[in-house]
């Protein structure tokens, strides 16, 4: 006979919850099994303590005696230390199609491109700045143009006394 473990349904419509169940491969997901060795909450937080619950000399027993874990019921062994799960490996999935390997070359040439301008750029001013501050030393700051700061010397927009009514003056006008 061959034995599973896997995951049994039950809850309510968009609720989910499992039991982790051992039942003979034939039989329906919900149908009859032979143990409950845990159960799984799926609507808990993943870092809930509650979310999966096993017991894990059961599941190591039935491991021993041939049991086959389905692939989540594998993860949730895993992460509880009874099996170790091979990652699986496949690299023709893992590599970029032939228009993402393009767009990478032209963007590894416009950053190369780039870093070079930057190289030029940098090399450039660090010969004129010398030239600029010798130069520069004659000139008035800001500071020495406008010694009157907050002081206004401009006369209001046109039209800004039009804007704002007088004080004295009958709303009814």
């Amino acid at each position: 006979m061959a034995v599973s473990i896997r995951l049994s349904r039950g809850g309510a419509k968009k609720r989910p919850y499992y039991k982790i169940v051992v039942a003979d491969a034939r039989t329906g997901r919900d149908g009859k099994f032979i143990e409950r060795i845990g159960s799984y909450n799926p609507m808990l937080p993943k870092d809930s303590a509650e979310r999966v619950k096993l017991d894990t000399d059961r599941a190591r027993h039935w491991l021993s005696v041939g049991a086959q874990p389905t692939d989540r019921v594998a993860r949730f062994l895993d992460a509880a230390g009874v099996r170790e799960r091979a990652a699986r490996n496949n690299p023709k999935k893992a590599e970029p199609g032939e228009k993402a390997k393009e767009r990478a070359e032209e963007r590894a040439a416009r950053d190369a491109e780039a870093a070079e301008a930057a190289a030029a750029a940098a090399a450039a001013p660090a010969e004129e700045a010398p030239a600029e501050t010798a130069g520069g030393a004659g000139e008035a700051t800001p500071a020495e143009e406008a010694p009157n700061q907050g002081e206004s010397t401009a006369e209001p927009a046109e039209g800004a006394e039009d804007a704002a009514p007088a004080e004295g003056a009958d709303k009814a006008e």
